[in-house]
């Protein structure tokens, strides 16, 4: 691939950066104030998306770097998997902000200017990550979005939501410590922190050295990718208001841990390298224990969102298990994955909050009858969510489908079973809430969600069928993914 060396704008992250001062600026003001919001997120997608050509052709934009410590520059570099999450974490945003702005107005939450501040932070955060072009990079923006999401998650100011975010801050922030020990290391090892398709560690390290090496990234990011046992403080996270769910869970932070985890296999150890220390089998394993977990503890939840939080613990280790099994195919379900669950995930908490603001209902055996009075709402839930257990056409199933189609290529039949184990389950929880939503007596009018609530549910849902009746429709995403897994995936 050709790099370009100032190929990449300078100014890749100044939509979201800007917003934040513009945002406190125009305090008093609110409707500037989120006209700036939803402008710069408008921005940080088109940017985002005007990549999209070069990084297709075979290119690898790369920024000028800034000196950040001797030997290791502040590097910013478009490759195709760090468009892919940009591309999706950035139009994610920019529905989410619009939603935001009629839910925090339905509901009058407190401290809307800190509010979209922190999303604003949060989003040039995410877009860090993944343009980071080295290990070091991707460190300081991973916890910078550490420090931009904690106002969030304690937004409420009631006691429960402040042990939440003492909760969060405790688990990502040691996962951040562990995090910085292993690209230390890797440092000392390697002799570089770049990423690079295929790996940069030597295997004259030693196996048992490799598999500590592993062990640390996996600690460290495996915190906000939310694997088992490391996922407790996402369910309480909950707390928070449903659009900081929505981010939580589709676009930032849990993504975030799973993206740096992918670049640790594909970009740092590279799949050789992992298969032959024996850590694929090692994370195929975790993977699939957090995939039956998480279904099973979301069996178990009344609350609808806890019931989605663990729906998400389930459903990012999908990810990881395609990327873990190392074929050409499991590793494109997995990458591309990581936009199918996003966009059905974020449309599943927007319809959960139309519902919490428009109802005041958050327990799954408080929703009968809802169906009737808001039949848009949780039509679209209907829809979302058997598109997310991996029914055809939706866009899970296109990730889905190449998760199985590669298992079955390197025989791991085991993997197999727990995602058909996986989807079943899937359909256990959330078809009973669509039942009882649909047939329960109604216990009022019809009062559909205002329309600012509305419209980002139709958008995220018509998405799902898009994509998984064209998956190249919308900003080229599977072939961002295909671009992203050439490099890195070898033939099994």
């Amino acid at each position: 691939m050709i790099e370009a060396a100032s190929a990449l704008p300078g100014w890749a992250l100044l939509p979201a950066g800007a917003a934040v001062p513009l945002i406190v600026v125009w305090r008093r003001r609110p409707v500037l104030r989120d006209s700036a919001s939803v402008a710069a997120a408008a921005a940080q997608t088109a940017l985002v998306a005007v990549m999209v050509p070069s990084v297709l052709a075979g290119g690898v934009l790369v920024c000028r770097p800034l000196p950040l410590v001797p030997g290791v520059p502040l590097l910013l570099r478009a490759d195709p998997f760090g468009i892919l999450f940009a591309l999706v974490a950035s139009a994610l945003w920019l529905v989410t902000t619009v939603y935001s702005i009629g839910y925090t107005r339905a509901l009058q939450e407190r401290a809307q200017t800190r509010y979209f501040a922190a999303f604003a932070l949060s989003l040039f955060a995410t877009v860090g990550v993944a343009l980071a072009g080295n290990l070091l990079t991707f460190f300081v923006f991973y916890e910078l979005l550490t420090i931009a999401t904690y106002p969030l998650v304690i937004h409420r100011g009631t006691a429960e939501a402040a042990r939440a975010g003492r909760l969060y801050l405790a688990y990502t922030l040691t996962g951040g410590a562990v995090l910085l020990g292993a690209v230390a290391w890797t440092r000392v090892l390697a002799g570089r922190l770049d990423f690079q398709p295929g790996g940069i560690l030597p295997e004259a390290a030693g196996v048992a050295t490799l598999q500590m090496l592993f062990g640390l990234f996996v600690l460290g990011l495996g915190v906000k990718a939310a694997v088992v046992p490391l996922h407790s403080w996402l369910p309480v996270a909950m707390v928070a208001p449903t659009p900081v769910s929505a981010l939580l869970h589709a676009v930032a932070v849990v993504k975030a841990g799973v993206f740096g985890l992918v670049r640790v296999v594909g970009f740092v150890f590279g799949p050789s390298l992992t298969r032959d220390v024996g850590a694929g089998t090692a994370l195929a394993i975790l993977a699939a224990v957090t995939i039956l977990v998480g279904s099973l503890a979301a069996l178990a939840q009344d609350n609808l969102k806890r019931l989605l939080a663990f729906s998400t613990v389930s459903q990012l280790s999908y990810i990881l298990l395609g990327v873990a099994l190392g074929s050409q195919d499991s590793m494109l379900g997995g990458v591309f994955h990581m936009a199918s669950h996003a966009v059905l995930k974020i449309s599943l908490f927007f319809c959960a909050g139309a519902v919490y603001a428009t109802a005041h209902l958050e327990r799954v055996s408080e929703l009968g009858g809802i169906g009737r009075r808001m039949p848009v709402t949780m039509g679209a839930f209907a829809l979302s969510a058997l598109m997310l257990t991996g029914l055809p056409p939706g866009v899970a199933f296109v990730s889905k489908w190449r998760l199985l189609s590669g298992a079955a290529e390197v025989q791991a039949w085991p993997a197999i079973a727990v995602l058909l184990a996986s989807g079943l389950l899937g359909i256990g929880y959330f078809v009973p809430i669509v039942v009882r939503a649909f047939t329960g007596p109604a216990s009022g009018p019809v009062a559909e969600a205002r329309p600012a609530l509305l419209v980002p549910i139709l958008l995220t849902t018509g998405a799902g069928l898009l994509l998984g009746l064209a998956p190249d429709a919308v900003g080229h995403l599977l072939s961002l993914a295909q671009a992203a897994v050439a490099g890195v995936a070898e033939p099994r």
